[in-house]
């Protein structure tokens, strides 16, 4: 057995020098491909962080009345707080409220316009500011929200009619509108899935054609020692040992052809990365992109699987032929 596993090796690696030619189109050939992969699998990955980092901030805000108490918010906080999908829950009192709203418009010069606002007759309701885990839950959210801010309002005015006090809330809610950017949210979720559908076409076309390379530059290196093969076979060699060169020289095709690409891609992912960052584009819209680190561990577990499984798949299939004597 270790006879045969050595005469494999050493044949396997002869053979790739020996027939440097067809060896050099196949790797370039799959180096080609590898790096289409590459840049598609790279902006996937950006894209799925970007994902996570606009739906870590992305939210909606939940208006309430001026009417409801201290404790009907700290209830409705908790709740919200425990829904699955929601990340953050931040209070923004009336106060608070108004000054976004100065921030948002500080072109403004005329600071009496506010001072109205700033003696007690502030008309700018208190909210809670929702962000999610998982953007397609926003809908699902919204409801739960609609839900505990009837109840919190109802078990309010329960309480108070059993006392024979006025409610202070004579709503059927505790919310006073709530704004969400389910269009954004939306568009964002039918934006990844696209990419992933793509992606993932784009590997299975791939696929099939680097095996189908692979296969045929075997075949012709097969071609070339299809006697030695058959003087092999009638001698009583048996298939594996007869299969074991050519698929020791189709895993080498393929693992060159990964170590090349992944020095190609890292060197060209952290050029254009470069790039983007000093546009300060990204900085604009508060996301940051993936350096090469943080992919590169994944990147090249894929390759090496790739590069080794295309060069089994393609080395067997171009030798059923060659081994019918």
């Amino acid at each position: 057995m270790y006879s045969g596993i050595g005469y494999s090796l050493v044949e396997g690696f002869r053979s790739v020098f020996k027939n440097f030619r067809s060896s050099s189109i196949s790797i370039i050939t799959m180096i080609c491909m590898m790096f289409i992969f590459g840049v598609f699998f790279s902006i996937g990955e950006n894209i799925n962080s970007i994902m996570t980092q606009v739906q870590m901030k992305q939210g909606m805000e939940i208006f309430i009345y001026d009417e409801t108490t201290e404790e009907q918010k700290a209830q409705f906080e908790a709740e919200l707080k425990d829904l699955n999908g929601v990340n953050t829950v931040t209070y923004k009192n009336k106060q608070q409220a108004l000054n976004s709203f100065k921030e948002r418009i500080s072109d403004v010069s005329d600071s009496s316009l506010f001072e109205e606002y700033e003696k007690g007759q502030n008309i700018f309701p208190a909210s809670f500011v929702v962000t999610f885990t998982d953007l397609e839950k926003s809908k699902e959210i919204q409801e739960e929200a609609q839900r505990i801010g009837a109840k919190i309002a109802t078990e309010k005015n329960t309480s108070e009619v059993d006392l024979n006090i006025e409610s202070s809330v004579e709503k059927n809610t505790i919310i006073k509108n709530i704004v969400s950017k389910d269009k954004v949210v939306t568009t964002m979720i039918s934006l990844v899935n696209g990419v992933r559908i793509a992606i993932f076409v784009i590997f299975l076309l791939l696929l099939v054609f680097s095996i189908t390379i692979i296969s045929n530059t075997i075949k012709l290196s097969l071609h070339a020692r299809r006697k030695e093969m058959s003087i092999m076979k009638y001698v009583g060699a048996t298939n594996s040992f007869v299969r074991g060169p050519y698929l020791v020289e189709g895993m080498l095709i393929g693992l060159l052809s990964a170590v090349i690409t992944i020095l190609i891609v890292g060197f060209l992912y952290g050029y254009v990365i470069k790039g983007i960052e000093s546009s300060n584009v990204l900085q604009k819209i508060g996301v940051n992109l993936l350096q090469f680190t943080d992919i590169s561990t994944k990147l090249i577990i894929v390759y090496a699987f790739l590069g080794i499984g295309l060069g089994i798949v393609g080395s067997s299939l171009s030798m059923k032929k060659y081994l019918e004597v």
